[in-house]
């Protein structure tokens, strides 16, 4: 399921990247132009404006400011799951598939400590950026965990 998230909910579509699901922010645009880029891309809207996802054909609508209410209800109303496996197998920032990358290949880009204390790491082939599991993987999965209790 691929997702288009309004100017309110940047953090939502931040997080239903990291949970590994297409989401896609739309930082500007008016709600005609939301409705044409969802209807273009197949996307559901995820919004906070109640007239908006009435007009839309698919739509999430998101009245909590708190971000693990704001993913449950999407899980509630796409049946979407949460799941660790697919955590971080998107970029966080542009929204591209990460890939695995060689240690080697990254030593001049991580900070030193990462690189000395981890072995896997995962770079976005659209934005550069690279990942790794430092101590924000086991904050991450602790708030994933208490969103499938």
């Amino acid at each position: 399921m691929r997702f288009l998230c309004d100017q309110m909910l940047g953090t939502l579509a931040k997080w239903l990247r990291i949970l590994g699901h297409d989401a896609v922010y739309a930082r500007d645009g008016d709600d005609d132009m939301l409705l044409e880029q969802a209807a273009a891309g197949n996307r559901m809207l995820v919004t906070r404006d109640r007239e908006l996802a009435e007009r839309a054909d698919d739509a999430v609508f998101i009245e909590s400011t708190e971000l693990g209410e704001q993913l449950r209800r999407v899980v509630d109303v796409t049946g979407i799951e949460i799941c660790e496996d697919a955590m971080l197998s998107r970029c966080t920032v542009c929204n591209t598939p990460v890939v695995t990358v060689e240690k080697s290949a990254v030593e001049d880009i991580v900070p030193e400590h990462a690189y000395e204390t981890h072995e896997q790491f995962w770079r976005c082939p659209g934005c550069g950026r690279v990942y790794w599991k430092g101590t924000h993987w086991d904050n991450m999965r602790r708030f994933v965990r208490q969103l499938q209790k």
